[in-house]
């Protein structure tokens, strides 16, 4: 969240956590648990706030979980997770969930594509991390500047008062590069 100007009109930004979360599962609203959340811990949303959601939490409450026990790999992901030492069926919907691959090295197992939505980023930004199950990995929301109109307008049914934004953030790593990015 962030807060617009100090008492005496100078412009300032302040990152308030939410804590009290629970876990997200498909289906849930996202918009009135953190509204709910915040309120709870005594920072509740305000005028001209903006809320920043991590993908994870919108892919899972948006039923992006794929089990990859449910996956057929293709001839083309067979030989390229032989060639990297990775998953076939994790390559195969690296595949699926990507409009072009960009850019290939096996040595690192590792996909560059562009994804349906045009992010280039490394295995479609497909990731295991913070779900739960060993075959379980998250895939990026469908459309998700549609999620954040969801998500706000969950917001304002739970805060009608209130005007707030909502931006939906992701860590995509920089492929052959140290650190990542979160935008």
């Amino acid at each position: 969240m962030s807060r617009g100007a100090d008492t005496r009109g100078v412009p300032r930004i302040e990152v308030i956590g939410i804590a009290g979360l629970p876990e997200v599962r498909d289906g849930d609203r996202l918009g009135e648990m953190i509204a709910r959340a915040a309120r709870e811990q005594g920072t509740a949303i305000e005028n001209e706030d903006v809320v920043v959601v991590t993908q994870k939490i919108v892919s899972k409450a948006e039923g992006m979980l794929v089990s990859l026990s449910t996956v057929e790999p293709s001839p083309f992901a067979t030989r390229f997770a032989e060639e990297s030492g990775r998953d076939p069926r994790l390559i195969e919907l690296v595949l699926r969930e990507s409009r072009a691959i960009v850019r290939m090295d096996p040595d690192r197992g590792i996909l560059i594509t562009e994804t349906r939505h045009g992010f280039v980023c490394a295995n479609a930004g497909i990731d295991a991390s913070n779900v739960p199950g060993e075959d379980m990995v998250s895939l990026l929301p469908r459309d998700p500047d549609e999620s954040a109109r969801r998500i706000l307008g969950e917001l304002r049914d739970a805060a009608p008062d209130i005007e707030a934004a909502v931006v939906i953030s992701d860590t995509f790593g920089r492929a052959w590069r140290e650190g990542h990015v979160n935008f």
